[in-house]
C-alpha cells in the first residue's frame, strides 16, 4: 500500500492500522469557500475492476470535522470519502463525493458508536456506500456516479480540518473483487 500525504505517526499491527492525523488536513474542493484542499492522509492500493472495500473505523474525534474512513480516488478532482465525521459535537455517518466540486451528506449518529463499519462497492462507474454500527446490519448511505477508469486507488483516510489532529484506528481492511 502507498501513502498520499503520510500522517505524522502511523503503525500497522496485523490487520490493525493506527494513524495520528496532522493538524489542519482535509480533502475538499471548491464548494462553500472555493478552496481546494488535498492534504488529508490516504493509505491506498490500486484496485482494478469491481470490488468491495470493508473496514472497521474508530477514532478519538475531538474537533469540528475530525474524520476517518474509506476513500476511492481517481485523481485530485474525482474521489469519494466516507466514514465518521464530527459535526457540532455529534458523530455523523458521512459521505463526500467530488466531481471537481465536493458535495457532502451526513446521517447523525445520536449515540456515538464505539466504531463504524463501512462497506463500499464499486460497480463500473457506480459506488454504493453502506455503514453499520454493529458490524452485521448495514444501512445504505449513498449510491453515486463517479467517472472511473479500469483502476482506481482505494483505502483508508483521516483528516483534521479544524483541529490539531487525532488518533484513528482501522481494523480488518479488506478489498475483494466482485
Amino acid at each position: 500500500m502507498n501513502w498520499l500525504n503520510p500522517p505524522p505517526q502511523w503503525q500497522q499491527d496485523g490487520d490493525r492500522i493506527t494513524m495520528t492525523s496532522g493538524a489542519k488536513t482535509d480533502f475538499w474542493r471548491k464548494t462553500y469557500d472555493n478552496g481546494i484542499r488535498d492534504h488529508g492522509h490516504f493509505f491506498w492500493q490500486d484496485v482494478a475492476g469491481n470490488f468491495v472495500l470493508e473496514v472497521k473505523v474508530s477514532g478519538a474525534y475531538a474537533a469540528l470535522y475530525d474524520q476517518a474512513g474509506a476513500m476511492v480516488r481517481v485523481d485530485e478532482q474525482h474521489w469519494m470519502k466516507c466514514g465518521i465525521e464530527l459535526l457540532h459535537g455529534v458523530q455523523q455517518a458521512s459521505v463526500v463525493v467530488t466531481r471537481d466540486y465536493s458535495d457532502w451528506s451526513v446521517i447523525a449518529l445520536p449515540t456515538p458508536p464505539p466504531a463504524l463499519w463501512l462497506r463500499v462497492k464499486r460497480h463500473d462507474v457506480t459506488l454504493e456506500v453502506e455503514y453499520s454500527t454493529d458490524g452485521s446490519t448495514y444501512t445504505l448511505m449513498r449510491q453515486t456516479h463517479l467517472p472511473m477508469g479500469a483502476t482506481v486507488q482505494a483505502g483508508i483516510m483521516a483528516c483534521a480540518p479544524q483541529g490539531d489532529g487525532f488518533v484513528a484506528t482501522f481494523e480488518g481492511l479488506r478489498i475483494t473483487s466482485l
